[in-house]
């Protein structure tokens, strides 16, 4: 990748203050551009900022207003994260234990906001960001075809639509719409928000309470019920151990028999929860059948089948799309090749550690903008875009897990764009443990990692940890 000396500011765009959006902010200012983040919560934090109140809203997501949902996070009470602390931190600020806080390995959803609202206050970003301001439209300004912009120096400018004092259940009451114009536009709004659901007979017409589990919070509701959990993804399997423990009886719907050690145990520990195939169909007078013949009388169906991507606002005229949970085309993940670097996404990929991966697409992105580095040709971009999908194509890879990642080469090689640091090997195999550790021992592995020590002890000698500390020797008194 060439870099370059020019250095140019833009005003840009970016949508969402959620991990994504903050780094984005950060990087943006260190190269020098105006940067306005627009968050439609009262605060950062995107996913991470637990939200409560699921009252009044349909349970399966049909209160729809224009694209938008009312309820943005999918965080459940007691959800935990799934990797360990020390992996999850941007590179110049560990996720450390703080005095009085969640200090686990394993904390829960409100340490992760706190780290990202540190993060913010740390690097002094929220002066950047209008918070309870939803986008409402995003679009091209400037002639172009379906190859992108065709202008006199092949440059675009993006119309912006805000709604300010958007809240939710606030009946458009003193909005105040904002039109704006950008050089460029980040969109970092996430993809844990927008139910996924899978197509099963009877469904319209099932007269008991479904929901999808991005509207659960806590298990009290559903005490004394026979509970039918379809999906034994991550949500799945957690919602399952904490409804065993209030519901008359949980079955858990999978699209496979084959599951992990650590689950079996779960399984046979508890007599009221069970393992059944995929459901045949749904009746009205509450009976779940399974494809294997058997059958339950049900009070309530939770759907942990994930989400899809969305983009409400966003208007390209076509030049990227939605295609079966892929979007596209984008070069590595981020970049439409016709509208580059105008347009870029931060944190389409899944299966990856995340925050990092997001440092090295905000660093690549705020460094094309300034003028420091720039892309490959429109032809070689398409040409690898073309060459990764053949490539999930031939590993067998269906199209919506276009971008499941799971590979650290890649992440490395991503890096390697902008001079970003390949993830350290403590970071690697930390991850690994605990992905085995969470398949042997589902219900202890947040809590019990004896096998870990001697990669903690390397990991809090590392630089990651250190140069923090040492770089700020006044934390040392906190």
């Amino acid at each position: 990748m060439v870099l370059l000396s020019t250095s140019l500011s833009k005003r840009v765009c970016v949508v969402g203050a959620g991990p994504s959006g903050l780094v984005a902010a950060r990087e943006l200012r260190r190269e020098g551009h105006s940067t306005v983040v627009i968050e439609q919560n009262h605060d950062v934090g995107g996913q991470w900022l637990y939200d409560p109140n699921v009252d009044g809203v349909d349970p399966m997501g049909k209160d729809i207003t224009d694209g938008f949902l009312e309820v943005h996070s999918s965080m459940y009470s007691s959800l935990r994260i799934m990797s360990p602390r020390e992996i999850m931190g941007y590179t110049d600020f560990p996720f450390s234990t703080k005095k009085g806080r969640d200090s686990r390995r394993f904390p829960g959803h409100t340490e992760v906001y706190l780290y990202l609202r540190d993060f913010c206050e740390w690097f002094g970003l929220r002066d950047m960001i209008r918070f309870n301001t939803r986008v409402e439209y995003v679009g091209m300004l400037g002639n172009y075809d379906q190859n992108g912009v065709v202008g006199k120096d092949h440059s675009i400018k993006w119309v912006v639509r805000s709604k300010e004092n958007w809240q939710k259940n606030n009946n458009n009451i003193n909005n105040i719409l904002v039109e704006e114009i950008f050089d460029a536009v980040i969109v970092a709004s996430g993809h844990y928000s927008f139910p996924k659901f899978p197509s099963i007979k009877g469904m319209d017409s099932w007269k008991r309470k479904q929901m999808h589990s991005h509207f659960y919070r806590v298990p009290d509701p559903f005490r004394n019920e026979v509970v039918v959990i379809v999906g034994s993804s991550l949500s799945g399997q957690d919602l399952s151990m904490e409804l065993v423990e209030v519901a008359k009886e949980v079955y858990l719907s999978s699209r496979s028999m084959d599951i992990t050690e650590g689950f079996s145990k779960v399984i046979a520990k508890h007599q009221n929860l069970h393992l059944r195939q995929q459901i045949e169909s749904i009746e009205e007078d509450g009976k779940v059948l399974f494809v294997d013949g058997s059958w339950a009388i049900a009070d309530t169906i939770i759907y942990c089948t994930g989400y899809s991507y969305t983009f409400p606002f966003l208007d390209t005229k076509g030049i990227v799309s939605l295609d079966d949970e892929r979007v596209g085309p984008l070069f590595e993940h981020t970049f439409p090749p016709s509208l580059a670097p105008s347009l870029s996404f931060i944190g389409i990929p899944k299966k990856i550690i995340g925050f990092p991966f997001f440092e090295s697409q905000a660093k690549w992105i705020a460094q094309l903008l300034s003028g420091k580095r720039r892309l490959p040709s429109w032809d070689d971009m398409m040409q690898s875009i073309e060459e990764f999908y053949r490539s999930r194509e031939l590993a067998g890879i269906p199209k919506p897990n276009t971008h499941d990642i799971a590979d650290f080469e890649y992440c490395d090689r991503y890096g390697d764009y902008v001079g970003f640091p390949h993830l350290e090997e403590w970071k690697k195999q930390l991850c690994i443990s605990s992905l085995q550790n969470y398949q042997s021992n589902l219900e202890t592995y947040r809590d019990s990692y004896d096998q870990d020590q001697e990669l903690l002890k390397e990991a809090f000698q590392s630089p990651h940890f250190t140069q923090f500390l040492a770089d700020h020797p006044q934390l040392l008194a906190l």
